[in-house]
């Protein structure tokens, strides 16, 4: 194979068409400040080793001035003095200067040749601490070890024997034992009105299993307030209780325990919890005919009472109730329910109109303070509210006969107040009164009738005696208006009459009042 001649032959001279020209070097601006601090200084040339040269005196070399001259003050202080430029600050270890070193001369502890590191100008070097220490060894060594001591030796000084040592004991012995005998018997025969008793206590602590009063009482007490109603500059105020029946803040109580805070505005009502928080509770509603009354108080986190139905209960029923008797907060009293259904008159005290309901009769001791507190059942729901008492003394105190509004009317009322601020109540359109012992019917005597009112519109008149209302009895007064109010307005009820020794039935529309 032969070797092809290149078609375009490199003449001499002539630069070659395929080869690149050397790149620029790349010399970065550098900024004057910065070498103004590194760079060298100017008029001086080469490596920065060679900027100080010291000469014979140490000084540095002419033409660079790198620090200004000593004061000669300091100089004279500090220097070596004259004629003794080979001293040096600081000798060998072991060495005080009046010997010659290993080296034959007083000198550095390192040269040149024994450590290259070391400035052969400097004038200190290392040597020991100034003050020997010994090693723990070394002191152990050059203490003596002494001989040990007996307890004979440190308690009598080797001037007493084993044996008489050993009958000090025994004697010791016997005189404690001896005292402690003596003082037994002193002890126990000193009075015969006193010694050692034996007390038994209870291996456990009391039961209180889920349903007892204990339990209830604990889970009632967050709900029923205490409800103070005064009038600022008053010297004295009212006093009751309360019942939370919505989280919302409502409080379902007696009219009579705020009747002050609904007329006059300057009056205060305070509720007061079982944990002693004290809030300030605005009035809802009242209404003064059924004493039932709703006031409402900001507060968060709070525990509503269940309620439940009072037209479950029976004679016989374990009832507690729950409230603040004679300002006492948080009292609970236990008993059973006396009666149902009974028709109770209270109030009219300070020309007021008397108050008419259908009541719960208890023993559970209800007293001047318990008035809207909580009547509740063996399952710790609320089945009525608690309002009055019979008393045969004149402070009023509980003989166990207490009564509270059923909790199915109650709360009934409650949520009207709630809901509207006020109640209507239905009526019958008639004034009437108990029939006298002895009459030939029990019911309640029409003294007069409303003209134009529901009574009058269905034909009874005056001197009738209405004996039922719904198809429930009637055996006086307070039961017929009991009755009447159990209707709505507007229900037409059939009400039994008896006029001149006939009975008769009319249908009555009832009106509201």
């Amino acid at each position: 194979m032969t070797e092809q001649p290149n078609a375009n032959p490199q003449q001499p001279g002539e630069p070659a068409g395929d080869r690149l020209a050397p790149r620029p070097l790349a010399r970065p601006a550098v900024d004057p400040a910065q070498a103004a601090t590194f760079g060298r200084p100017r008029g001086v040339d080469g490596a920065f080793d060679k900027l100080y040269q010291p000469g014979a005196n140490g000084q540095a070399a002419p033409g660079l001035n790198l620090a200004p001259p000593t004061p000669e003050s300091l100089a004279e202080a500090f220097r070596r003095p004259p004629g003794a430029e080979g001293v040096v600050l600081e000798r060998p270890h072991g060495s005080n200067g009046s010997e010659p070193s290993s080296n034959g001369a007083e000198g550095p502890l390192w040269t040149t040749t024994s450590d290259p590191w070391r400035d052969p100008g400097s004038g200190a070097v290392l040597a020991g601490p100034a003050v020997q220490q010994d090693s723990e060894e070394e002191k152990d060594a050059k203490r003596p070890q002494g001989a040990l001591l007996s307890l004979p030796e440190v308690l009598f000084g080797r001037r007493v024997q084993a044996k008489a040592l050993a009958m000090l004991a025994a004697v010791a012995l016997v005189v404690g034992a001896a005292g402690g005998l003596i003082g037994w018997w002193f002890a126990d025969t000193g009075s015969e009105l006193t010694g050692q008793a034996s007390i038994s206590e209870a291996d456990a602590a009391k039961e209180r299993p889920a349903g007892s009063i204990a339990d209830i009482a604990h889970r009632v007490a967050p709900a029923v307030v205490s409800l103070e109603v005064f009038k600022p500059g008053a010297e004295a105020g009212q006093q009751g209780s309360g019942v939370v029946i919505d989280t919302q803040g409502y409080v379902l109580t007696n009219e009579h325990v705020i009747s002050t805070a609904t007329t006059d505005s300057a009056t205060k009502v305070t509720a007061v919890f079982f944990d002693g928080r004290r809030v300030e509770a605005k009035v809802v509603g009242a209404d003064p005919k059924t004493d039932l009354a709703v006031v409402k108080v900001d507060v968060g986190n709070l525990t509503a009472l269940q309620v439940g139905k009072s037209s479950d209960l029976a004679v016989g029923d374990s009832v507690i109730a729950v409230g603040s008797p004679l300002a006492l907060q948080n009292s609970v009293t236990a008993g059973i329910v006396s009666a149902l259904n009974r028709p109770v008159t209270a109030g009219g005290d300070g020309g007021s109109a008397p108050v008419i309901y259908e009541a719960i009769q208890t023993d559970a001791a209800i007293n001047h303070g318990n008035s809207g507190g909580a009547l509740v059942d063996a399952t710790g729901a609320l089945v009525g509210i608690n309002s009055a008492i019979r008393s045969s003394s004149a402070e009023g105190g509980s003989i166990g006969i207490g009564f509270a509004i059923p909790s199915d009317y109650a709360v009934k009322i409650a949520k009207t107040l709630i809901k509207d601020g006020k109640v209507v109540h239905p009526d019958i359109g008639i004034n009437a009164s108990s029939t006298v012992a002895g009459s030939s019917t029990m019911g309640a005597q029409v003294r007069n009738v409303a003209p134009g009112g529901p009574a009058a519109s269905a034909g009874i008149k005056e001197g009738d005696v209405v004996t039922e209302v719904g198809g429930r009895a009637v055996r006086d007064s307070a039961e017929l208006l009991v009755a009447v109010r159990a209707r709505e307005v507007g229900e037409v009820v059939p009400v039994r009459l008896v006029r001149d020794g006939s009975s008769l039935v009319v249908d009555v529309k009832l009106a509201s009042d």
